[in-house]
């Protein structure tokens, strides 16, 4: 028979196939303590790893790999229809990934800094790729478990490597962490792309386990029997066996659990998870096109600059690109170059330059725009005319050209409105001559803008200030800062309380245009009186360490019965402020 060929070639003998079956099975033992130490130790290390960003933690942690057995044991139950055995690999599994995901939220939560590293962003957009390369992955290590040790240890390693099971686990324990702490959606987006990447590993290597194990005929009659007789004496086995005879569908799942069964169920698993694999594959397909689009354009612009305007006719040179940029609407490019030039480019150099660029790029010159951005240098011609004129006074100082800039700018995004229930309270501008422009936006809002609105908003800055390569970030200000809780009938700032009350008056000392809302709630049986005292304590407080002057506090009598003396803190917008221009040296 083939199976038998297949085993004998491969050198697995009857023994090694006993062998190898009893030793699946007694890995999903739940007693074993060092394997559990195992998962501790080695989510730690992922974890860490991850938001380190250090390739060398992980894969230290990838080499541990104590989820493998659990996985294999999977495999080898669907291949010989063996329901204790996957009882018993389920719940080790389940067990081991509850472990790892806490302990790994219970380290992010630790953490001074929550930053989304490359390692991280690395695994929450899995694709089909993903799924091939496990595939692949867990009938390597199928057929390394199968043989005998001599000489096959090497591949154990590059399995580990290859699957990764764990850092995928603990980026489900970083986002998990993030949305409790910090930001919920973010943190969960984070959380589900890791899930599907360690569920995508599992399935794919319960499959190719399961082929594997078909293909040596490891369930023969002689492992059966060997196996029984093992089962009798293991006190898990026989707790799991009783269990699932207390069960009515006991029977019901022995049926459906045939071969042809337990072979739909694995392909029924695969075909739905490679729905958001596939999605994600194209999303990256699209990315990587416009990237090389991009790329594309960037080069052939540069190179028609370099060849035929960044030089007079005798070899001299005539400018210098600082930056290139581009940015695609519906049908039309525009393509935006800042230069360092030592004379003016006219118009007709320009028409020039575009219909060369369109020429290139296969496009009609109507659907192509073209800015040019110069700045003069040294040699500039046109300097040395206005010097001519003028030797006295300068053209203009860099003060009034600054204060020139911003007005500008203020004056564009003066009428910006973001989404409710963001209200926009500062702007700052980060300028460098080597730089594009860099705005970033600081809203007050109880939830952050979504992408697609910040996009937009982008967008329409871009468009009023007519400078496409200009960078927009946004910060947002949340406007609650928390819960003041005083013991009875006391009204002392505690030293948990000052915290919130450092925060809140950091905000208004940078922020003068928010002032600080306060809503004042009391015990049932507390004296009106302690409202007053509790308020002048927490002003008190903000006015000696902060500056913060009453009239930026408000006050409010709360009418929730069950606020137990607490003290709610909002930030409120008064009025929008000043544009702050934060120059930036080259």
């Amino acid at each position: 028979m083939f199976r038998d060929k297949f085993a004998n070639n491969l050198g697995i003998s009857q023994a090694r196939k006993e062998q190898v079956y009893l030793d699946i099975c007694r890995s999903v033992t739940l007693e074993d303590v060092s394997y559990w130490i195992q998962v501790l130790f080695a989510a730690g290390i992922a974890t860490l790893g991850l938001v380190l960003n250090s390739p060398a933690v992980i894969i230290g942690a990838m080499l541990i790999s104590p989820l493998m057995g659990g996985i294999l044991a999977n495999g080898l139950a669907l291949a010989t229809g063996d329901v204790i055995l996957a009882m018993r690999a389920l719940v080790n599994l389940v067990l081991s990934c509850i472990v790892a995901i806490s302990f790994a939220v219970l380290l992010v939560s630790l953490l001074p800094f929550k930053e989304m590293t490359s390692e991280i962003a690395a695994r929450i957009r899995p694709n089909i790729l993903d799924l091939v390369v496990a595939l692949f992955s867990g009938a390597v290590g199928s057929v390394a478990i199968c043989k005998e040790p001599r000489g096959v240890a090497t591949s154990i390693p590059g399995v580990a490597i290859a699957v990764a099971l764990m850092p995928p686990l603990c980026v489900v324990g970083y986002g998990i962490g993030i949305a409790i702490s910090l930001d919920s959606v973010k943190g969960l987006q984070v959380a589900s792309g890791g899930g599907l990447l360690f569920f995508t590993n599992l399935v794919a290597i319960t499959f190719t386990s399961m082929l594997v194990f078909l293909s040596l005929d490891i369930d023969n009659n002689y492992v059966k029997a060997k196996v029984k007789e093992w089962r009798a004496t293991d006190k898990e086995s026989l707790w799991m066996q009783n269990i699932l005879e207390k069960l009515p569908a006991y029977n019901k799942i022995k049926k459906i659990g045939s071969l042809p069964g337990r072979f739909l169920l694995i392909f029924t698993t695969i075909g739905i998870i490679s729905f958001p694999l596939n999605q994600s594959l194209n999303q990256l397909r699209r990315e990587i096109a416009l990237q090389q689009q991009e790329n594309t354009i960037r080069g052939a612009a540069t190179e028609i600059w370099q060849k035929n305007f960044a030089t007079f006719p005798n070899g001299e040179q005539r400018s210098y690109i600082s930056n290139i940029s581009t940015l695609q609407q519906k049908n039309k490019l525009t393509v935006q170059l800042q230069i360092f030039s030592s004379k003016e480019y006219t118009q007709e150099e320009q028409k020039s330059y575009i219909q060369m660029l369109a020429e290139r790029l296969h496009k009609s010159p109507e659907l192509l725009g073209f800015k040019l951005v110069e700045i003069p240098t040294a040699s500039n011609e046109l300097l040395r005319k206005l010097a001519e004129k003028k030797p006295v006074e300068p053209v203009i100082n860099i003060a009034q050209s600054q204060a020139n800039f911003s007005q500008e700018v203020e004056s564009s995004l003066g009428n910006i409105q973001l989404p409710q229930p963001a209200k926009l309270i500062d702007y700052e501008l980060i300028t460098s001559p080597l730089q594009p422009l860099r705005i970033r936006l600081i809203y007050l809002s109880p939830r952050n803008i979504d992408r697609d609105a910040q996009i937009l908003v982008a967008d329409n800055i871009r468009s009023k200030l007519d400078y496409q390569s200009a960078k927009v970030s946004m910060q947002r200000i949340s406007t609650d800062l928390g819960i003041i809780s005083f013991e009875r009938n006391k009204s002392l700032v505690t030293p948990i309380n000052t915290k919130i009350l450092d925060q809140a008056g950091q905000i208004l000392q940078e922020y003068p245009n928010l002032n600080l809302e306060v809503i004042v709630n009391k015990e049932a049986t507390e004296p009106a009186v302690i409202i007053q005292q509790r308020f002048q304590a927490m002003t008190k407080y903000l006015q000696l360490k902060w500056q913060i002057g009453e009239d930026r506090i408000n006050t409010q009598i709360g009418t929730e019965t069950k606020a137990n003396a607490k003290l709610k803190l909002t930030l409120k917008s008064v009025k929008k402020s000043p544009l702050e221009t934060l120059p930036e040296s080259p």
